[in-house]
């Protein structure tokens, strides 16, 4: 089964919001086992629009729509469906009456601009939006199906779990699919292919390999389809097992997991403090943290001393060595990593410093060059981490490569 995704917006041509609908949609349809032949954006444009659903309809079984339900005159998206589909709008009472209790449940009420959210075609079936008060729309055009949902996407998202995926399973009848997904830090795409090559080779048929890479960390996905689902996923949790003997310890976890919600269940689990103190990553090792709840039980706070001073400051770093190794270099980061355990009565510590670029090389440590110490009850472990030019990125990459050095250490995995 064949499905197409239309995105509608002018806003999406101009480069002015990024199409993060249709990566969400397509991962949902290939999890019920159906596949994406074509992602398309088009204009505000009636007849951009009904070319697209013409052409989609040749080459789809099921055609997705979003963006363009709005109550403004530019959203055509309900006006160019009734022409498509020969029909017209009518009043539906049921969204009418849910668009005047969004309404009131804020105190407010709905003018008659907001009211026409509750025309609809007529052919339609509407689809209930319990985020928002533009409903959704199924069309059923012989064996094809056209579903029209709104752009926003924590709307679309909510309308596509609670009620379309079931809907769409049902009436497609699709196949069985498991997906297992491992988890890779500190280790390249074509590294982890040549440690597994045989493995791969001998993969069953039916079960297909992914690498989905992206700054710091390689995604293993494996994927099985098939008619008996108890069977995919025995078959696909043996070769899981097999791969963990070859690569277990560059895997930080499964799934959707981040290694922030690992480290969370790591150090909690065995009732450890964590400090953290960063010179170059200018505190996104903190939100990374920060962004799980929870993480006060487990997070005692850090600093961002940029300057050297504020490193002999709060962390109590020897101006000597400051003087003589320079703020990037392995000394500094071990007497943070020690400074920071004191002040903050921690177990665990991360000190980094680097030269997270454009600017600020020198002959001796070029952009990129990042020193990270891990100080721990007994010692400190320090790496030598580089990376290349791009400022953003090497953050990124040095957040997610402290975070697992950081696990690997506490679970002794780090020589």
């Amino acid at each position: 089964m064949l499905a197409e995704i239309i995105t509608i917006g002018d806003e999406i041509l101009i480069g002015q919001i990024v199409d993060s609908n249709s990566a969400w949609m397509a991962q949902q349809l290939n999890l019920i086992g159906l596949k994406v032949k074509q992602i398309s954006s088009v204009s505000d444009d009636a007849q951009h629009i009904l070319e697209a659903l013409s052409l989609a309809e040749k080459r789809a079984d099921l055609i997705l729509i979003t963006g363009g339900l709005g109550p403004t005159k530019d959203d055509i998206t309900k006006h160019t469906l009734c022409t498509y589909f020969n029909t017209k709008l009518i009043r539906n009472t049921t969204v009418e009456n849910q668009v005047i209790q969004f309404f009131r449940d804020r105190d407010r009420e709905p003018g008659n601009i907001n009211l026409q959210q509750a025309d609809v075609p007529e052919i339609c079936t509407v689809i209930e939006n319990q985020q928002g008060t533009a409903p959704g729309m199924w069309f059923d055009k012989g064996e094809k199906v056209f579903v029209s949902m709104p752009g926003v996407p924590y709307e679309m998202m909510a309308m596509m779990e609670q009620n379309i995926l079931p809907m769409l399973k049902k009436k497609f009848k699709t196949p069985y699919i498991y997906h297992r997904t491992l988890l890779t830090q500190g280790v390249g795409e074509s590294q982890l292919a040549q440690w597994i090559a045989e493995w791969e080779d001998a993969l069953p048929p039916h079960i297909k390999l992914a690498y989905l890479p992206s700054p710091g960390t390689v995604r293993l996905r494996l994927s099985a389809s098939g008619a008996e689902e108890k069977v995919l996923k025995e078959d696909v949790d043996v070769q899981i097992e097999k791969v963990k003997l070859l690569i277990g310890r560059n895997i930080f976890g499964e799934g959707e997991q981040t290694l922030a919600e690992v480290i969370q269940e790591l150090m909690i689990s065995k009732g450890l403090k964590l400090a953290l103190g960063e010179s170059c990553t200018g505190g996104f090792v903190s939100h990374l943290i920060t962004s799980i709840p929870g993480s006060s039980a487990y997070y005692q706070g850090g600093v961002i001393p940029y300057q050297n001073e504020m490193k002999t400051f709060w962390l109590g770093v020897n101006d000597e060595t400051l003087a003589k190794h320079g703020a990037v270099s392995e000394e500094v980061v071990k007497e943070m990593a020690s400074g920071l355990c004191d002040v903050f009565q921690s177990d665990y510590s991360i000190a980094i410093s680097g030269i997270a670029g454009p600017g600020g090389a020198t002959k001796d440590k070029p952009v990129g060059l990042v020193w990270v110490a891990i100080g721990t009850p007994d010692n400190i472990i320090t790496r030598k981490l580089q990376f290349g030019s791009n400022r953003i990125r090497n953050i990124q990459m040095t957040a997610l490569s402290s975070l697992n050095l950081l696990r690997k250490v506490v679970l002794g995995l780090s020589n």
